[in-house]
């Protein structure tokens, strides 16, 4: 059975720490692929920025020769507010599924809509993030004891790399060379997005 890791986000843009995720997940957990998967709208977060067909196609150019890691439209096709659980459910039966998350998300997990049928789907891998504590919520931590499944730490140096700094640097034309992919900055320039 084929394992595969899945990677949600609003990727608005997608990022090197958010490609150097994938790839650590991909060589540490042994996983076959990684699916990336661009959120249609966040039910947490603010309104996106750049539209479903920007993010998605930024996704294409940074994983282009990276026979790994792939995109997975599918919460962009159901459209509508963006849950994990319903992206979950609609997942082959034919693999074994990670999702990849990090710390800063890890402490909301329980936050999420049906957390406890997502933790029973997939497996949980948890990567650390600048100035997040690599720990499960209290409630996360029991429901997955009482459940006989553990949450994966998967080895990853966090990066100092954020959206929402691109996003602002983009804004005042400040540089964004070492966080984004060569041909995602060049997208972003001729698209004139984040301005």
């Amino acid at each position: 059975m084929k394992r595969i890791g899945l990677l949600g986000g609003s990727f608005d843009p997608v990022h090197l720490a958010h490609l150097a995720l994938a790839r650590a997940a991909a060589a540490e957990l042994r996983l076959d692929s990684v699916q990336l998967i661009p959120a249609a709208n966040p039910w947490q977060r603010a309104p996106l920025r750049a539209s479903a067909g920007h993010r998605l196609r930024m996704i294409e150019l940074a994983i282009d020769g990276e026979p790994q890691l792939a995109v997975n439209p599918v919460e962009l096709e159901r459209g509508g507010p963006t849950y994990t659980i319903d992206t979950v459910r609609a997942l082959p039966a034919d693999a074994h599924y990670v999702w990849l998350l990090g710390t800063d998300q890890l402490a909301n997990f329980c936050t999420w809509r049906q957390w406890q049928a997502i933790a029973g789907h997939v497996d949980l891998a948890v990567a650390a993030r600048p100035g997040a504590p690599l720990a499960a919520p209290a409630e996360l931590a029991s429901w997955l004891a009482a459940h006989r499944r553990r949450l994966i730490r998967l080895p990853f140096s966090p990066m100092a790399i954020s959206a929402s700094d691109i996003r602002g640097r983009l804004a005042r034309g400040a540089s964004t060379a070492g966080l984004l992919p060569a041909t995602v900055a060049r997208y972003i320039a001729r698209h004139g997005l984040y301005r």
